[in-house]
């Protein structure tokens, strides 16, 4: 199967290893992984602050970079969900690319649960808004966790209640992001967990710096990270 990457815009940007890792993880599964240099922004910061033009020229992009791949992967719902909902309205009915969240793409078109993966440590799963709501991934992420070697998973009290990041919500709203926050912190410490994972870094990076500045010893890592680390080439904890 030939898999294109969308590496999207702030894992590029602030969390490469997250796309090393899923780029070792599919191959690993098989796949023939390859990473189109003109890719860039979906458009969704543009479309949801009311730039619906510049959003459409972003999509046209985005189709034409990804054209021909029998799958496009994208280590986030918020930007799978961005391309599958509002690009048939932005592209005015045209042929989208087939995009998929990692884990949808796992279990869905792979038929895999166990990767093959080994993370010896104790791991809450926060689904992120976009991935749950939008994507309707359900399960599949704590079925993939589960089947992981070593890993010991946590249930995360109210699970499905929204961190508070949203984008330009955290900036447009600061008090009521914060608020969000600080309930869904409560929630990761109180599960024991010494890594928090979730299928978006944006969410992942909210939350972990709220829980850096409470030096709470929780490690955000994103999904992708701990399905790709093995016993041979296990997961390094961030040094910056």
């Amino acid at each position: 199967m030939r898999v294109a990457l969308f590496v999207t815009c702030l894992t590029d940007t602030f969390y490469p290893a997250t796309g090393r890792a899923v780029v070792r993880l599919l191959e690993r599964l098989g796949c023939v992984v390859e990473f189109p240099f003109e890719q860039t922004c979906c458009g969704q910061m543009h479309y949801n602050t009311g730039y619906p033009a510049q959003a459409g020229e972003l999509a046209r992009r985005y189709r034409r970079v990804f054209a021909g791949y029998d799958a496009v992967v994208a280590p986030s719902g918020s930007c799978a969900a961005m391309v599958r909902e509002y690009y048939p309205s932005l592209l005015a009915g045209a042929d989208i690319p087939p995009t998929y969240e990692l884990s949808e793409f796992l279990v869905d078109l792979l038929g895999v649960l166990d990767v093959g993966a080994h993370f010896p440590h104790r791991v809450t799963y926060h689904p992120t808004c976009h991935s749950l709501r939008a994507l309707g991934v359900g399960d599949r992420p704590t079925r993939l966790l589960r089947a992981v070697r070593g890993l010991q998973l946590y249930e995360l009290p109210q699970a499905q209640s929204c961190c508070g990041f949203g984008g330009t919500f955290a900036v447009k709203n600061a008090d009521t992001s914060t608020a969000m926050l600080s309930d869904k912190m409560h929630a990761v410490a109180s599960t024991g967990a010494d890594v928090l994972t979730a299928g978006d870094n944006s969410c992942l990076m909210h939350i972990g710096g709220g829980l850096s500045r409470l030096r709470a010893g929780v490690q955000p890592v994103h999904l992708a990270e701990i399905l790709a680390s093995t016993e041979e080439e296990p997961w390094q904890p961030a040094t910056r």
